[in-house]
């Protein structure tokens, strides 16, 4: 019975990886499901979209990872609604599979804060095909730069507004400004591209809010030295072709800039919602599932919902942040629960050990912290490279990715700066 006991996983990102890596032996059914065939690191899709890597450089195949595992099915399909009661899923293309245990790691999208029609004038950065936007975006403001011949206009198209000073904005507002100053110097005849405004905006009053007050002020300090224009306590209340509004207290500003990115908060996606409606289950502010403390749904024990789409706390009631580490974690545990179970065995509730946070503002310049002890500065980006190479899921990657990031350091060159997709200016 056992053997065949049917576990289906929803999402090939971090959580649904690990979950179905570490189900590997165990004597029962695995299906990943996932509408992409391939894996996604996410922590480097801003070194995509700002040319220092090529998407293959951050993408693995699922098919290619899982292949030696015997038990595991991989199909490529998109889940569009849920059975509990028959334990179904059913796909996109009208077929449907039934499991005896569901996990779900579908991930989070974007939030633009019910103002939907900023998303085509300020995109953000979950996807390969969104960093390969932001990347034309970028590189085209300047060939067009290079061709106009009113100032003012120019001024615009080489001002970059980036929403959100989290780890994704600081990480891009760090590489943008070092493209313009260092790598793009002497490529162009008629505009100084280290004459580049990059302006990072963030509502809150510091950049990087998750981390220790003493690391935010050492990345706040960093994103100056490189010339990153950082405004805080400020609100974007308007996004229109050219120009962004901006809201501080009581004063309003209005900035003419060509391109805008997103990277100020994460919404639930159509499964998050339409997992939530058919298993009752609350759901937080941002539209992530509540769970128990196994990462189950409450009233259904055969579901559990891992990575950012859960709303998870720790030991002390505050919630998880929203980073691979507790995916990879949950992921971890879910599957030995889950095997456990068919054994008659048990687990405690899920606890996060937090192993650290740490975010990069440009070439040798990081911030982190591990435990107690917080780092700044080289040694913090040395051991945010490291860890970020070991991360990645196949061992072709890290190599490829460490003759990037060595090349780049010594040459300033990022030889990923292609302009793909439509080649009109947005």
């Amino acid at each position: 019975m056992s053997v065949e006991h049917h576990v289906v996983i929803v999402g090939g990102g971090f959580g649904g990886l690990n979950a179905a890596i570490a189900l590997r032996r165990a004597p029962m059914r695995v299906t990943l499901v996932d509408k992409r065939n391939f894996h996604l690191f996410q922590p480097l899709l801003y070194q995509v979209a700002t040319g220092a890597l090529s998407p293959a450089n951050i993408a693995s195949p699922l098919r290619g990872v899982l292949k030696r595992q015997r038990n595991t099915t991989v199909i490529l399909e998109e889940v569009i609604a849920f059975d509990p009661a028959n334990r179904l899923l059913h796909f996109k293309d009208g077929t449907r599979i039934s499991y005896d245990t569901l996990i779900v790691a579908a991930g989070v999208g974007h939030s633009y804060f019910g103002n939907e029609a900023w998303e085509e004038l300020a995109p953000g950065l979950k996807s390969i095909e969104e960093a390969t936007e932001i990347r034309r975006r970028f590189l085209l403001a300047f060939e067009e730069a290079e061709r106009e011949t009113d100032p003012e206009r120019v001024k615009s198209l080489l001002t970059f507004v980036i929403v959100g000073a989290g780890p994704t904005g600081v990480e891009l507002a760090g590489a943008i400004k070092e493209v313009a100053v260092h790598t793009l110097f002497d490529n162009f005849r008629t505009i100084k591209p280290s004459d580049a405004r990059v302006i990072l905006v963030e509502h809150n009053e510091r950049v990087l809010p998750p981390f220790p007050h003493d690391l935010s002020q050492k990345a706040l300090e960093s994103l100056e030295r490189l010339g990153v224009q950082v405004k805080l306590g400020t609100l974007v209340v308007g996004i229109r072709p050219g120009e962004v509004e901006l809201r501080c207290g009581e004063e309003s500003e209005t900035i003419k800039a060509q391109t805008v990115l997103w990277a100020a908060g994460v919404g639930a996606t159509q499964v998050a919602r339409e997992l939530a409606q058919a298993t009752g289950a609350k759901t937080d502010r941002g539209g992530r599932i509540t769970v128990e403390r196994d990462l189950s749904v409450n009233g259904h024990p055969e579901i559990f919902v891992i990575g950012d789409m859960a709303a998870c706390a720790d030991e002390d009631g505050n919630p998880l942040p929203g980073v691979a580490q507790v995916a990879i974690q949950q992921g971890k545990y879910v599957a030995k629960l889950v095997a456990g179970k068919l054994s008659g065995g048990t687990l405690p509730p899920f606890r996060y050990r937090d192993r650290g946070s740490m975010a990069t503002i440009g070439r040798a310049r990081a911030v982190a912290q591990i435990s107690r002890l917080h780092v700044s500065g080289f040694i913090a980006w040395i051991m945010w490279l490291f860890i970020h190479l070991m991360y990645l899921v196949q061992f072709q990657n890290r190599v490829l990715v460490l003759m990037q990031w060595s090349w780049s350091y010594l040459s300033w060159n990022r030889s990923a700066r292609l302009i793909t997709g439509r080649q009109d200016l947005k």
